[in-house]
């Protein structure tokens, strides 16, 4: 007996059945599934401070599981003290069983404990079935300890799905979980 992530059971349960339903696929294979989740956090203050990103990678681990790799700088910037090739972000690339497990994670546990929290906004979609979204507190997520954490900063986190139009996308992710608000 292998283990199967909750959302990946219930994708293959109830999320396949409710998307053909409601978009009258004809193919199993028509129906969207999410292909991955990238978590990536700008750390621009690093510029003066290199064991910020060492922060960061820490945080960014932590939270989704998996080890985190800084980001580089592809040009000089004068005006911000920015040489190519240094360390300016970080970033995480989630797939298969432990992107459906950050995703499980993040809708039961982290977006719940959000302050004044009534779903996230539906305006996120770019126009080819991806989803962007801003987290203000990298606190909220349970990993995190708040003793230890030198300055609180935010992160964005983008679901890459294999859906044709943004409605389509955005059945799959409310039928995965994701609290949208109600217009």
């Amino acid at each position: 007996m292998t283990y199967i992530p909750r959302l990946k059971q219930e994708y293959k349960d109830k999320v396949i059945s409710a998307l053909t339903e409601e978009f009258g696929y004809k193919n199993v294979m028509q129906v969207p599934k999410l292909q991955k989740i990238v978590i990536s956090k700008g750390v621009g203050a690093a510029v003066a401070d290199k064991k910020l990103i060492d922060h960061a990678v820490d945080e960014i681990t932590k939270i989704s599981g998996q080890k985190a790799v800084a980001t580089i700088s592809k040009k000089d910037v004068a005006s911000f003290k920015l040489r190519k090739g240094m360390p300016i972000g970080v970033k995480v690339t989630l797939r298969g069983e432990r992107m459906y497990e950050f995703l499980d994670r993040l809708v039961t546990s982290a977006l719940p404990r959000v302050r004044d929290f009534n779903g996230i906004k539906a305006n996120g979609f770019d126009g080819r079935g991806n989803y962007n979204l801003g987290i203000t507190e990298q606190i909220i997520f349970p990993e995190i300890n708040i003793d230890k954490v030198n300055k609180i900063s935010g992160m964005d986190i983008s679901f890459v799905t294999s859906a044709e139009t943004d409605k389509e996308a955005k059945s799959l992710l409310t039928e995965l979980g994701l609290p949208f608000k109600k217009n």
